[in-house]
């Protein structure tokens, strides 16, 4: 199924939010991946300035969110979801690893909606909310410092939703800048650059024909383990020349 497609039937749920900034963040999280549904279970303030200021350009996210009493009713019409959690419950599922637990979010996708399930910033999610869910996550942070703010949980899990959906490889778009990379140089390129060098070495006493020791060698394994692009071997060759210029100046003087 097209990537685009599987991503748009994720809902990103956040239950109890307390701080509308977060809910801002989560919003310019979700659409800087791709994604667009983003579900609001009783939010303290919202919608609210400071949440429009959180999201930057994602503020039309805000606009489509869609407010419930409760999170069974974020989750109608959906097939499957995922709760995020920092630790294994009594009751529910068991927690997975998040490439794991997206991998099988999005197969989930092609039958219909699913679902991230995030709670409240301070407490979480409660048991009962968990049990609404099929599957359920932890990110792995820092065991000395595990305190993850609600946006950058959502963009954690948001970035693994696309990475998967478009099997590692995301389109990257172009923003009409030129190209920085050149193509890479050919053979007789590179050689040409060598044998400029060497007369350049031996002209200026680096270099002796007669004693060349492993120099050159080494030089060739450090051009090949560099791949060197056309425009670098132009630049090189071009320091080169106005070396040789300034040293048959210096002897004509």
């Amino acid at each position: 199924m097209n990537p685009e497609v599987l991503l748009s039937r994720i809902r990103v749920v956040l239950c109890r939010p307390s701080h509308p900034g977060n809910i801002g963040a989560v919003a310019r999280a979700m659409k800087t991946m791709g994604m667009s549904q983003l579900y609001l279970v009783e939010p303290k303030q919202f919608p609210d300035p400071e949440a429009d200021t959180r999201a930057t350009g994602a503020v039309d996210i805000l606009e489509r969110a869609v407010v419930t009493a409760t999170l069974g009713e974020a989750l109608v019409g959906s097939v499957y979801a995922v709760a995020l959690s920092a630790r294994q419950r009594d009751l529910g599922p068991a927690i997975g690893q998040p490439r794991d637990a997206v991998a099988d979010l999005l197969a989930e996708a092609e039958q219909g909606e699913v679902a991230l399930v995030f709670g409240n910033e301070t407490v979480g999610l409660s048991n009962e909310e968990i049990l609404h869910c099929q599957a359920a996550v932890t990110i792995p942070t820092n065991p000395e410092f595990s305190s993850l703010n609600l946006g950058s949980a959502a963009q954690v899990l948001c970035y693994e939703c696309r990475m998967a959906a478009f099997a590692g490889k995301p389109p990257v778009r172009s923003q009409g800048a030129t190209p920085f990379a050149s193509p890479a140089a050919t053979h007789d390129e590179v050689e040409g650059l060598i044998g400029h060098l060497e007369a350049v070495m031996t002209a200026t006493g680096f270099f002796n024909p007669l004693q060349p020791g492993r120099l050159l060698p080494k030089l060739r394994r450090l051009f090949g383990r560099v791949r060197l692009e056309k425009d670098e071997v132009n630049i090189l060759r071009g320091i080169l020349a106005s070396t040789q210029v300034r040293t048959e100046h210096g002897r004509k003087g």
